[in-house]
């Protein structure tokens, strides 16, 4: 119980803290991110990416929530590098065809864009990393979130990782206990895992990723029981016991477009989506005070969020010398 409320204290603190850091440790680099990495040899190089995202979002509502997805989906990746970018060639395989990735990450054709936008303003400057990271945070934005300076100065992976993708990636069926050791792998925590887990305010998922919770969520033939019974037969119209894979469902039902802490008060309510969503709130104290501190305070949840992200965006970027500045983000420069 002592472990529970120092976790809460913990925070509530949050709330009063001070600005980020303007630099930022690179776990295992050696190397330092800031946010000031572009202001001389590309000063336009956020905004850029910024008008570009926003472009984005106003033809496809969907898009935020999958950049978001593609930052999370490349740091979990041997780091922050870009990765995930990679199209399969020569000895790379792509993480692309990887089980969270396939048929499902998206926003690769946007990420190219802002990069030939990048490339004609200030050439072979701006990483593919990096494009992923202010572009998560621009995402967050646009969709009524909170902001942050976003550390920079990482460089784009050589190489990709496709057992990397399959393995560390946090599944919708996972544990409790798994999720959370994936995540403390990265040097993440559990405050961080529930806040970030938080993103799921907006996007969508797949019938796919939640089938098992309607019919078979332990393997006796029994759904989810903690899964609202009432939301669980409006799920079953649209996603059956066979078929129906790709059809898409909102993360967050109440506000799907609009980043905010109505993901948490659904977890209260046995409404959400994911079995990786529910069980912070059914199978960890911890864990469970946190959903319950954020779903009634949201500005909380919003600090901690940024604060997480940026942590998150430091996991192992490449810096220096490692690693190169991609031209193209879907290929390494020795492959032109």
């Amino acid at each position: 119980m002592a472990k529970s409320m120092n976790l809460l204290i913990a925070a509530l603190s949050i709330i009063a803290f001070s600005p980020l850091c303007l630099c930022s440790k690179a776990y295992g680099s050696g190397g330092y991110l800031f946010p000031q990495f572009y202001d001389h040899s590309c000063p336009k190089a956020q905004e850029i990416v910024q008008s570009i995202v926003a472009k984005a979002f106003s033809h496809d509502p969907r898009m935020p929530a999958s950049l978001l997805r593609l930052h999370f989906h490349d740091c979990f990746v041997k780091g922050c590098d870009a990765s995930i970018l990679l199209d399969s060639s020569g000895s790379i395989i792509s993480e692309k065809r990887s089980n969270p990735n396939r048929n499902s990450a998206r926003g690769f054709e946007l990420i190219e864009e802002i990069k030939a936008a990048l490339e004609q303003e200030c050439p072979e400057t701006v990483s593919c990393a990096d494009i992923l990271a202010l572009a998560a945070r621009d995402s967050t934005v646009i969709t009524g979130g909170p902001s942050w300076e976003v550390p920079l100065g990482r460089r784009d992976a050589r190489g990709a990782s496709l057992s990397g993708s399959n393995n560390d990636i946090p599944a919708p069926n996972n544990t409790f206990q798994t999720i959370l050791t994936k995540f403390k792998r990265q040097g993440l925590n559990l405050v961080d895992l529930v806040s970030l887990s938080g993103s799921h305010t907006i996007g969508n998922s797949r019938c796919t990723s939640f089938r098992q919770r309607l019919y078979n969520q332990s393997g006796n033939g029994k759904p989810d029981l903690t899964l609202n019974q009432y939301y669980a037969s409006v799920l079953r119209r649209q996603c059956p016991r066979s078929g129906g894979d790709q059809n898409l469902f909102f993360l967050d039902l109440a506000t799907p477009f609009k980043f905010d802490n109505h993901y948490f008060k659904n977890l209260i309510m046995y409404k959400g989506l994911l079995s990786s969503d529910e069980i912070l709130f059914t199978k960890n104290r911890e864990s469970k005070e946190l959903v319950k501190l954020y779903a009634e305070n949201q500005e909380a949840f919003f600090q901690q969020f940024a604060k997480s992200m940026v942590k998150m965006g430091n996991i192992s970027p490449l810096t220096g010398v490692r690693g190169e500045i991609r031209r193209i983000c879907r290929r390494v420069n020795h492959a032109y």
